[in-house]
């Protein structure tokens, strides 16, 4: 069958998950409304966008330019050998500008719908700044001529600070996109099947590492641990080994992602968060430096998607922050200090150094995380009596000289009747065996709450499981226990969870 007959093809066997991706694209590309559309792919590096772009024009047809940095004139030149190559037409002698490089595009559109894809559009734009209104003109021109023109031409980039620019309310091109896609890593459940992981356990902690990134299971050699127990020999040799893409990733990640500017600086916001400070002034304090230069730092990364800030469930006005990537999480929280005794000696005797920072300053806040993203993602809204709308951690402050009570994951609904009714209030736990004093702590600080808590759920969330005691209390309906079977959903024995 010839690509223009097929009105909705398959998404290929070898593009994973991404079904609800390929369904817009398709819908988009194909659409047979008349006049030219527009449409926009983002989404941070690694996480396919390109593959499946490639998959869509070649099951549809269509046409596909990858930019790259460089000049005006040489990408204009790039594209008129590859448009040339793929109509067969003669290439013209020469192209004025990208006026005619765009006129030539969106002619494709001319005899059917066809997607028509511009890879890495932030690059074309870093040289040639006028291109938006060079697109936003052409567009206009096409209306005007009330030619049948079809085109769907897709922008992709990962610059992400700057597609935000580019289609912002203000650009020229923000009333044209037709189409906004944004491309985001796979969740843990995806994961844990991307990687082909049973174990909820061994699926946790290689997420912990890698998270939901795909390219990083052909970085790490293309193979998971065969079991739990393979799981340090597997962090030896496919992770921590200089001869493996995946040993440089996190540098190179952060290169990218922050260009130009202070890497160092960066760096050592990252570490910063990774060991522990959550708030503007706590990671200021702990490099030494002003909060002026220290946001300016975490403004690009939260720019970036690789840093996100939330409220505190108690204290709204308090935000924290966390890093996104678990790679770079993982990072700066275990590698960071070890790099150069990597590059000397044998990676099981580091790593054998490293392994307990990594299960309390890695495995265990990516639990936590991990809970809260299973509240908010797969949790039957009848556990916490209705849908959440966030879930947080939360913090009162304590007595004179006392640490603050604190909570991992605290659910609330949605501002409105209930004016985010407080749902839920848990701890989350990686190694510890959860018992009833666990439950006295979440009912100490319900009472010291200064809202309505009579229909609060207490929660109680572990790695490890739950002793007998608070399993009876589960049974009363005094607390909700989420286990790591039923976090990954995973079919389990009765009283195992």
């Amino acid at each position: 069958m010839a690509p223009s007959d097929l009105t909705h093809p398959a998404k290929p066997e070898t593009l994973f998950d991404r079904d609800a991706e390929w369904d817009a694209l398709v819908a988009f590309s194909s659409a047979t409304r008349t006049g030219a559309s527009l449409g926009v792919v983002s989404g941070r590096l690694r996480q396919g966008k390109t593959y499946l772009l490639k998959a869509l024009t070649a099951a549809l047809g269509g046409f596909y330019f990858g930019a790259q940095p460089a000049t005006q004139a040489e990408s204009l030149r790039r594209l008129r050998d590859e448009l040339t190559k793929h109509t067969g037409a003669s290439p013209p002698n020469h192209w004025r500008g990208w006026e005619d490089a765009v006129d030539a595009l969106l002619a494709l559109g001319d005899a059917r719908p066809v997607p028509i894809v511009v890879d890495e559009f932030p690059d074309l734009v870093r040289q040639s700044p006028e291109l938006p209104s060079v697109i936003h003109s052409a567009y206009r021109r096409l209306r005007e001529s009330g030619r049948n023109n079809r085109a769907r031409l897709l922008l992709s980039g990962s610059a992400l600070p700057v597609m935000h620019r580019l289609f912002c309310s203000a650009s020229p091109l923000h009333e044209l996109a037709d189409l906004e896609l944004t491309l985001r890593p796979l969740d843990f459940r995806q994961a844990a099947r991307f990687w082909g992981i049973d174990d909820p356990g061994l699926a946790l902690l290689v997420h912990a590492v890698v998270g939901g990134t795909l390219a990083y299971q052909q970085y790490s050699g293309d193979h998971a641990p065969s079991g739990p127990d393979d799981f340090d020999a597997w962090m030896c040799r496919a992770v921590l080994n200089p001869r493996t893409p995946l040993f440089l990733e996190a540098h190179h990640l952060l290169q990218e992602e922050t260009d130009h500017w202070d890497r160092a600086l960066c760096h050592s916001v990252l570490a910063a968060v990774a060991s522990g400070c959550s708030t503007q002034g706590e990671i200021a304090e702990c490099l030494d430096t002003t909060l002026t230069e220290a946001s300016h730092c975490l403004a690009l990364l939260q720019a970036n998607a690789l840093l996100h800030g939330e409220p505190d469930a108690f204290r709204p006005n308090l935000v924290r922050l966390h890093i996104t990537e678990p790679l770079l999480a993982f990072e700066h929280a275990a590698i960071w200090a070890h790099r150069s005794a990597l590059e000397q000696k044998e990676a099981v005797e580091v790593w054998r150094h490293i392994r307990p920072v990594f299960d309390s300053a890695v495995a265990c806040p990516h639990f936590t995380q991990v809970c809260r993203d299973w509240v908010m993602d797969f949790a039957d809204p009848a556990i916490f009596g209705a849908r959440p709308a966030t879930a947080a951690h939360g913090s009162l402050p304590g007595p004179v000289h006392r640490a603050d009570l604190e909570a991992d994951v605290v659910v609330r609904g949605p501002v409105g009747a209930s004016s985010g009714a407080l749902l839920s209030v848990g701890m989350a736990r990686w190694d510890e065996v959860m018992d009833v004093p666990h439950l006295e702590h979440l009912r100490r600080l319900l009472a010291m709450l200064g809202e309505d808590v009579a229909h609060t759920r207490l929660a109680c969330y572990s790695g490890v499981g739950f002793a007998p005691k608070l399993r009876s209390a589960e049974a009363d309906g005094d607390v909700v226990l989420v286990g790591l079977d039923r976090l990954y959903g995973v079919d389990s024995p009765p009283g195992r969870r």
